[in-house]
C-alpha cells in the first residue's frame, strides 16, 4: 500500500484524516513515537451511541440557556442573568479543563468548553441590561431569546465578546466544536452589523445594504477559515470546519438574494457558483461544492423557466437538470482522488502555500 492508495481511501470516506496519519506512522515504523502526540490531538468525530449522547446533551444545554429561554427566565433581571451565565460558564469551563487532561476524554471535555463559551452572550446580555448599556440608537432589543430570531444592532456587543472568548478557548483547547458557537456569532454579526449602516434600524427597507454586508462579511469569514486551514496540520483538529460553513452561508445567501438582474449578471452568478465548486476542490471543503451546485441549479432552473413557458415542459426540464447534477455528483465522488491529484498538478509552485495541507494528496 502506497501513499496514493492511502489518499484514495481518505478521499472515499473510508478513513478520516486522523486514521490516515496513524496508518502513515505505522507504515513508516514510527507508530510508537507518534502515539503520545496523537493522544494530545482531538479525536475524530464518531457517530456511535456514546458520542451522539454527548453531543445531544451539549446541544440541549445550549438550547435551554439560549434559544428556548422563556419570558419568565428573562424576568429574573439583568444581574441575575449575568450571574447565571457566569456561573454556568465557570462550572462547565472548570469541568472541561479537568476532563481535558484525562486520556480519552477530549470529546466530552471539548463539549463542556463549548457550553461554557455559549454562556458568554447570556452573561453579556445580563450585564448590559443591569448597567443600562444598550445603545440609544437601537434601544433595548427585548428578551434574550430574541437574540436567535431578531436582527438588532444592540446584539453586536454580545457577538464580539462571544467570538473573542471562543478564539481564546479554541487556542487553549483545540476542539473544533467550540468554533460552532463562534461561527453562529459571526453569522449573526453579518446581519446585525448592517443595522449600524442603515438609516432606519427598526425597519427592513434597507435590504440591499444588508445583502451586500452579508456578502462581504461572508468573504471575510471564508478568508479567515482559509488562513486557519493553511496554518493547520493535516492530522490536527479541523478547527476551520464551522467557519467555512457559516462563511459560505453568509456569502452565498447575500449573493443569491439579488433581485432581478440582466442576463449578464445572471451569467456572472453562474460563473461565481462554478468558481465555488472549483474552490471546494482547491481547499478540500465540500461545503462550497454544495452551495455552488445549488447556485448552478438555480441559474439553470431560471433559464429553463424562461425557455419553457409551459408548466409541464418546465417540470421535465427541471427534472433533467436535477438528474444531471446528481450524475455529476456521482462522477465527482467516484473520481475524487484523481480530481484532487489533478488539482495538485495544476497549482503553480508559487501558490502551493495557499492550498491547505489537508486538501493535498501528498
Amino acid at each position: 500500500m502506497n501513499e496514493t492508495d492511502l489518499s484514495r481511501l481518505r478521499d472515499a470516506g473510508i478513513i478520516d484524516d486522523a486514521k490516515l496519519a496513524e496508518i502513515r506512522a505505522f507504515l513508516s515504523g514510527a507508530a510508537g513515537a507518534s502515539t503520545p502526540a496523537k493522544a494530545q490531538a482531538s479525536p475524530p468525530v464518531r457517530f456511535d451511541l456514546t458520542h451522539v449522547l454527548w453531543y445531544a446533551g451539549a446541544l440541549i444545554i445550549m438550547g435551554a440557556m439560549g434559544l428556548f429561554t422563556t419570558a419568565a427566565f428573562g424576568a429574573m433581571g439583568g444581574w441575575a442573568l449575568f450571574a447565571c451565565g457566569l456561573a454556568y460558564g465557570i462550572v462547565f469551563g472548570f469541568a472541561g479543563d479537568r476532563m481535558w487532561k484525562k486520556p480519552g476524554m477530549r470529546t466530552p471535555a471539548g463539549l463542556m468548553i463549548a457550553i461554557a463559551v455559549s454562556m458568554v452572550p447570556l452573561a453579556i446580555y445580563g450585564l448590559q441590561d443591569a448597567l443600562g448599556l444598550w445603545a440609544t440608537e437601537f434601544g433595548d432589543p427585548g428578551q434574550y431569546r430574541d437574540f436567535f430570531n431578531w436582527v438588532n444592532g444592540s446584539w453586536l456587543y454580545m457577538e464580539i465578546a462571544t467570538i473573542i472568548v471562543a478564539a481564546l478557548a479554541v487556542w487553549r483547547y483545540p476542539f473544533s466544536f467550540i468554533l460552532l458557537v463562534a461561527g453562529i456569532a459571526l453569522w449573526f454579526m453579518s446581519m446585525d452589523l448592517a443595522m449600524w449602516f442603515t438609516a432606519k434600524p427598526d425597519g427592513f427597507d434597507e435590504f440591499e445594504m444588508r445583502r451586500q454586508i452579508s456578502l462581504f462579511f461572508g468573504i471575510a469569514m471564508i478568508f479567515a477559515a482559509w488562513a486557519i486551514d493553511i496554518m493547520s496540520r493535516r492530522d490536527g483538529p479541523d478547527l476551520a470546519f464551522w467557519i467555512h460553513i457559516f462563511g459560505a452561508m453568509a456569502f452565498w445567501g447575500g449573493l443569491s438574494m439579488t433581485s432581478g438582474g440582466t442576463a449578464f449578471t445572471k451569467f456572472l452568478y453562474l460563473l461565481i457558483n462554478v468558481g465555488l465548486v472549483g474552490l471546494s476542490v482547491f481547499l478540500g471543503r465540500r461545503v462550497y461544492a454544495v452551495f455552488g451546485a445549488l447556485g448552478i441549479s438555480f441559474y439553470l432552473g431560471d433559464l429553463a423557466y424562461n425557455v419553457f413557458n409551459d408548466v409541464i415542459l418546465f417540470s421535465f426540464a427541471l427534472s433533467a437538470i436535477g438528474l444531471g447534477i446528481i450524475g455529476i455528483g456521482l462522477l465527482v465522488h467516484r473520481h475524487s482522488a484523481s480530481i484532487a491529484r489533478t488539482m495538485d498538478g495544476l497549482v503553480p509552485e508559487a501558490l502551493r502555500w495557499a492550498r491547505p495541507e489537508r486538501a493535498r494528496t501528498s
